[in-house]
């Protein structure tokens, strides 16, 4: 992790492998960059990139102790149980990724399984309805009605209902991010991996990182169109909340070489001028998409976003080391 320092793009806003110029990316990114990038279809075509998403779900997790498939709310659900524990565990609502368009409970199966493993958390991964045969706002709809049904069956799980925290990954952190403004008082933390945030997309970092980097400015264009909802809702862009400051506290995590990166930050920089208990860590040489890949960077972030959600609720704040902002 490091702090915020962006490095050795072309000024033709490409990445350009066998170039001297330096690759922002490590050698291991790269090379497993270029290799996802070159069988991943360009956006436009919903059913070629859901087949194409299908096809890397094949990743395994640790085993745990029961998972089981059921619905909250009338919403499908898998929870993962790691082990017995003591009746105050947290209890994670997981968002997966996918533009909103793809991907679902066995894509993200490997996650889950990592996360609860590392934070020694019951989670509840949640199979919301894609668009764009259900745009906005059904998918955020979805995500509040497990919140509000795993706050109820908490107890029931193991885990503790003041001890809830809502998380995601791309387009799932942006649900997390929408969840916590419509029921901050029902969350106590909010963890989000490499979330969009605003659909102007209107950061630096989208132009910096537009092609070459596995995540594209036009699938992420494309993705906000399939999902749509007014650009300017703050439950759409929640960097475009007008206030902040009831958020819970907040572990925000990003790849450097990402167009939605600066997004993060902002976001980041917003929640702790807020007055919010904010954390920021940013892994610099890897892509979008790493916390589910084979590399050590992934596995690294889920330790330490694991180690954070233990902390999350216990004497009603996150553990001391955490500060606002932090840059880790």
């Amino acid at each position: 992790m490091s702090d915020l320092h962006a490095s050795g793009r072309h000024a033709s806003g490409l990445r350009t492998p066998g170039l001297r110029t330096p690759d922002p990316l490590s050698p291991e990114a790269g090379a497993l960059c270029d290799a996802m990038t070159a069988g991943f279809p360009r956006p436009g075509d919903v059913h070629a990139l859901r087949a194409a998403a299908a096809s890397g779900s094949g990743r395994t997790g640790p085993a745990m102790a029961s998972v089981s498939d059921t619905d909250a709310g009338g919403v499908p659900v898998r929870i993962y149980d790691p082990a017995p524990g003591p009746s105050d565990r947290p209890l994670i609502v997981y968002l997966h990724g996918g533009g909103w368009v793809m991907c679902g409970l066995d894509s993200h199966d490997a996650t889950c399984r990592s996360l609860a493993v590392a934070a020694g958390a019951v989670v509840v991964s949640v199979d919301y309805r894609l668009a764009p045969e259900h745009p906005w706002p059904a998918a955020s709809d979805d995500a509040l009605t497990v919140l509000l049904r795993a706050r109820d069956l908490a107890g029931a799980l193991g885990s503790h209902p003041g001890r809830v925290v809502v998380a995601g990954d791309s387009s799932g952190g942006n649900l997390a991010a929408v969840t916590a403004l419509r029921a901050p008082e029902l969350v106590a933390g909010q963890l989000l991996f490499y979330p969009p945030l605003d659909a102007r997309m209107e950061s630096a970092s989208v132009e910096r990182y537009a092609e070459g980097y596995f995540h594209t400015a036009a699938h992420m264009a494309w993705y906000w169109e399939q999902y749509g909802g007014d650009p300017k809702h703050p439950h759409v862009s929640p960097l475009r909340a007008p206030d902040l400051s009831d958020q819970p506290p907040t572990l925000i995590v990003l790849a450097d070489c990402d167009v939605l990166r600066d997004e993060g930050i902002g976001y980041a920089r917003r929640l702790a001028a807020a007055g919010v208990d904010c954390t920021l860590q940013l892994h610099p040489g890897v892509f979008h998409g790493f916390l589910g890949l084979p590399l050590p960077a992934g596995a690294a972030a889920l330790r330490a976003a694991g180690a954070w959600v233990a902390g999350v609720g216990r004497a009603g704040r996150p553990d001391a080391n955490r500060r606002s902002p932090a840059m880790e």
